[in-house]
């Protein structure tokens, strides 16, 4: 039986990261264990393609929350990747790092660490990202993880932008550079791969380029049931595969970075969490942590909606004469509006005019809208979502049951605190100036949601807000970093899980708090990062 230094349960973007480095850099031996498929497919390559399997399940896991009292009792959907390279595999593709205070607080908390604050963080970004239009001090080239600006943009994103600042927000050419506040083109991780623009994701820029070497073994469709512990020490995982059970045990240390849903799962059924809670499912206790499956933050966003007047942006793209014209000049030009995402451009700014964004309000040119929220169709148009950066609600996941094979259950909060649905229904107000500006103005046609009446009765906005709030993707911190004296700590700074040796976490669930943005290029930075905290040990 081959033999590994570590063994890793979970194969998304922060553990394909840890990985590379763990090998490449470092010579060890790595197992890596994904239950999902090991690849996607060529659609899902191309920028445009993840549009064509939103909402479906076949890269991703469809979580159902608890209802929520506090949106009438709605249970909002929150997917999960399942698949090799995690959400750099099937997300929108936003490269967006937060802001310098998110990392400094976290350093803070653990007593001014040094190496989790914004300086001690950035050459974990920088180092491993080939970044094709900026060259300075917060950004790398020559790394593994494509970073480029999208290769096509509609004429609803440039009236956007001019909106913005007809209003006063200033352009930023650089979300990720010395300021987050201000409306510009958001970067993505797709760049040139051979011939054509096609997404940078994990497996692409991290784990393909190990291909043949032998200190590195992937098996995907393997689901990682509980890790072994002997005597106070994670010694190895159980996993099933093709329905059959086996055990692999780790030389040094054994990895979790499955997600923060399923980190947290496989944490309970291994017996290391709320103790009570343990036992309820006859569960026995291993390490009794409080913290393992509590803190659960996630961004999440209303939208504002209107159609134009004339045909816009990219409804209708995707299908009939478009969609095999745009095939077309992809396939023959690398151009054309298969080369963007269709998200092309955000907005930071803070409603309460504080010194730090608050909102990230994202412009897609299209009229998008959730099936459990509005029977009105997708046309003509253009959806404004209000994204909470640092929601101040905490969810939280439990085990639904002790058998491995059922999904954990997961209490996501939405507006569980007051603040969070105060700053969202004050950044709806602004994304309703924005389309009473010009140039937009003299495009708009009619407001679909919310409407007018809704505006003006505070009442049936909160409620709107309730009806309409979805996940923005980017659930974190259910495993905390935290001080030893910490009681909902679950981790130290060093990643190591409290009262089990040779156990660590590796993803976006040791986040303390969420970041102020998209967390893809944060957990791939939190992977680099683990690798060199397990090379220094």
């Amino acid at each position: 039986m081959p033999t590994y230094d570590f063994v890793i349960a979970g194969g998304g973007s922060a553990a394909s990261v840890a990985a590379w480095r763990l090998v490449r850099d470092f010579g060890f031996r790595v197992l890596m264990l994904e239950r999902g498929r090991a690849r996607t497919n060529r659609i899902m390559a191309m920028p445009a393609g993840y549009m064509k399997y939103l909402g479906q399940d076949t890269f991703l896991e469809m979580h159902k929350t608890v209802p929520q009292p506090q949106l009438g009792g709605r249970a909002p959907i929150v997917p999960v990747a399942k698949v090799l390279g995690g959400g750099s595999s099937v997300n929108a593709m936003v490269y967006m790092r937060g802001q310098k205070e998110d990392y400094d607080g976290w350093a803070q908390s653990f007593g001014n660490d040094p190496s989790w604050s914004y300086d001690g963080i950035l050459p974990h970004f920088t180092g491993i990202e080939d970044n094709a239009r900026l060259h300075d001090r917060f950004h790398g080239a020559g790394g593994p993880l494509r970073v480029s600006d999208p290769g096509y943009t509609t004429q609803t994103t440039h009236d956007f932008i001019a909106a913005a600042e007809a209003l006063g927000h200033k352009p930023n050419p650089d979300f990720n550079g010395a300021t987050q506040f201000g409306v510009g083109i958001m970067q993505h991780t797709y760049a040139q791969w051979g011939r054509y623009k096609e997404r940078s994701d994990a497996v692409k820029a991290f784990l393909d380029p190990l291909k043949g070497d032998e200190r590195l073994t992937i098996i995907s469709e393997a689901r990682v049931d509980k890790i072994l512990i002997e005597n106070g020490r994670a010694t190895g995982v159980s996993y099933t595969k093709n329905g059959e059970s086996h055990t692999i045990r780790a030389e040094r240390e054994v990895l979790i970075g499955a997600g923060t849903y399923n980190s947290a799962k496989l944490m309970m059924l291994s017996g290391i969490g709320p103790a009570d809670h343990l036992r309820q499912h006859g569960i026995g206790v291993v390490a009794d942590v409080a913290g393992v499956g509590q803190n659960l933050q996630d961004h999440h966003e209303v939208p504002v909606i209107a159609t134009t007047k004339g045909k816009s942006g990219y409804f209708g793209q995707d299908r009939g004469w478009n969609m095999i014209r745009n095939g077309l000049q992809y396939l023959l030009t690398n151009t054309g509006p298969v080369t963007t995402t269709g998200i092309e451009a955000c907005m930071f700014f803070d409603p309460d005019g504080g010194p730090r964004p608050t909102i990230q309000l994202y412009c897609a040119p299209i009229v998008y809208l959730d099936r459990d929220v509005s029977a009105a169709k997708p046309t003509y148009g253009v959806t404004f979502t209000s994204c909470l950066l640092r929601p101040k609600a905490r969810g939280s996941v439990t085990l639904r049951s002790a058998n491995p094979a059922d999904q954990p259950v997961v209490d996501c909060n939405f507006f569980g605190h007051p603040d969070d649905l105060r700053l969202t229904i004050a950044a709806l107000h602004e994304a309703r100036k924005l389309l009473k500006s010009s140039p937009l103005v003299e495009k708009i046609d009619t407001e679909l949601l919310p409407g007018q009446a809704v505006m003006d009765d505070p009442e049936a906005l909160e409620k709107y807000c309730g009806q309409t709030v979805k996940t923005n993707y980017h659930p974190v911190g259910t495993l905390r970093m935290g001080r030893a004296d910490d009681p909902t700590a679950v981790v130290d700074s060093e990643l190591r899980v409290r009262g089990v040796e040779g156990l660590r976490v590796i993803d976006c669930s040791i986040m303390p708090q969420i970041v102020s943005g998209n967390t893809n290029a944060p957990a791939m930075a939190i992977g680099s990062k683990a690798a060199s905290i397990l090379a220094e040990r």
